[in-house]
């Protein structure tokens, strides 16, 4: 008897961006995708989506605090649903250096590939300023504020940082 693994995975690039002064996100691509084997509705491009502010577990989003000497970050993940909905999920605060380098490596979030479909993620730094960032609500070019996409098929072991 064979052991089988249902595949959870995104099989076209959404091409996320959130860039530019704005809280919204878009894909430009249709994103057809598996979870656990069975395939999802496809979610068409997203134009203008609107930002999000609760992961997919319904948890409130925390805010990254900048400061003149560091500042935090965090990794997002966007997925899907079986539906096709946008969930965010968001991986543990950490601390970065007045050079904006993290301290401590983030890690990715707790993510039910039973569930959701991860089809990108973004590595999210703010440092040099003495404000904070809501995710979903602060705009994408916020001073001090920078993020990296990285679309995917499947979650890599850990986010590529540097």
């Amino acid at each position: 008897m064979r052991n089988l693994f249902p595949l959870t995975a995104a099989f076209s690039s959404g091409l996320l961006t959130a860039t530019g002064a704005v809280t919204t996100y878009d894909t430009t691509v249709t994103i057809q995708f598996a979870i656990a084997g069975k395939m999802g509705t496809a979610r068409a491009a997203v134009t203008t989506g609107t930002g999000l502010t609760v992961d997919g577990n319904g948890v409130t989003l925390k805010t990254l605090v900048g400061t003149a000497t560091g500042g935090q970050g965090c990794v997002l993940v966007w997925c899907l649903i079986a539906a096709g909905t946008v969930k965010l999920f968001q991986g543990p605060i950490r601390t970065l250096d007045a050079a904006g380098v993290f301290l401590t490596a983030p890690d990715f979030p707790a993510i039910n590939l039973d569930t959701y479909c991860p089809f990108a993620y973004q590595v999210l730094k703010h440092t040099a300023q003495a404000s904070t960032i809501t995710i979903g609500t602060s705009n994408w070019n916020a001073s001090g504020f920078t993020n990296a996409i990285v679309n995917v098929s499947q979650l890599p072991a850990r986010p590529q940082i540097s």
